[in-house]
């Protein structure tokens, strides 16, 4: 895959979200994550984050919005159920993008979604937790930019072609 990414949390107060944030970010390959206005101790992210991520993903706090520093060309992408925010599905990931998830009992503020190139929701009924919503755009990324092949019209994977060895379980 092409381009990086990165993925934040403005306002997270649990530490067991922000460690599955951490996680779920470089399981997926993110290139950095970050914070912005976090009330966690860091102590306790390392409860849910056993892959211990921030020792091989660069990990930032920005006490403030004003403070956040992304690299150039880097587009920021507001995570937010809002009435205009473009559905996930329908959503063209930017080659080089940052996400950013909002607060476990709130919104994105005004202040982050000013700042955001594009607002994009997961289209369910009602919010999800943070780093359930994180863990599904870093899939759709994926899923997107990661030149899998199309999906075949029949149930099952994609059919190899004719004469083409398995790569596992083949027994000789």
């Amino acid at each position: 895959m092409r381009g990086y990414f990165g993925v934040g949390a403005e306002g997270i107060s649990k530490p067991m979200n922000l460690g599955a944030i951490l996680r779920t970010a470089h399981a997926f390959g993110a290139s950095f994550a970050f914070t912005v206005d976090a009330h966690h101790k860091v102590r306790e992210v390392y409860q849910a984050d056993t892959a211990k991520s921030v020792e091989h993903v660069p990990y930032y706090q920005w006490d403030n919005v004003e403070a956040m520093a992304l690299p150039d060309k880097c587009r920021l992408v507001g995570i937010e159920l809002t009435e205009d925010a473009i559905e996930l599905p329908s959503f063209r990931h930017p080659l080089c993008a940052a996400y950013v998830f909002g607060r476990e009992r709130g919104s994105l503020t005004g202040a982050i979604q000013a700042q955001c190139a594009h607002i994009v929701k997961i289209p369910t009924k009602f919010c999800v937790n943070v780093s359930v919503a994180c863990a599904i755009t870093l899939y759709d990324r994926a899923l997107s930019l990661g030149g899998f092949a199309e999906r075949p019209l029949m149930p099952g994977g994609p059919v190899a072609a004719a004469g083409a060895e398995k790569k596992f379980g083949a027994h000789r």
